[in-house]
C-alpha cells in the first residue's frame, strides 16, 4: 500500500468534510468501528485499522490488496453504513 495515495485519499475526504459537517461524522465513526481494539496500546496511538484487515478489504472489494478506494466509494459506503445501522 503507497503511503502517498492513501495521503492524497485522506487528505480529500478530509477536504470534503469541511463543506460537510455530516460526512465528518460519518467518516469518524466508520473509522472508529474499524479500529484496532488495542490501537493504545500501538505507536502511533492513533485508532487505525489493522493493516492486514485494509489489505483483506481492498483485495475482496477491488481484486487488489494494494489498491486505495476512490473518494466516492468510501463516501458512498460512509452513508450506506450511517443509514444500515440507522446511526
Amino acid at each position: 500500500m503507497s503511503a502517498e495515495t492513501w495521503t492524497r485519499l485522506t487528505v480529500q475526504l478530509a477536504a470534503r468534510c469541511v463543506l460537510n459537517p455530516r460526512l465528518a461524522l460519518d467518516l469518524c465513526s466508520m473509522l472508529w468501528a474499524f479500529r484496532a481494539r488495542d490501537w493504545y496500546r500501538r505507536i502511533p496511538l492513533l485508532p487505525l485499522p489493522p493493516r492486514e484487515y485494509l489489505r483483506w478489504r481492498m483485495y475482496t472489494a477491488y481484486g487488489d490488496e494494494a489498491a486505495v478506494p476512490p473518494v466516492d466509494d468510501v463516501i458512498r459506503f460512509a452513508r450506506w453504513r450511517r443509514e444500515v445501522m440507522r446511526l
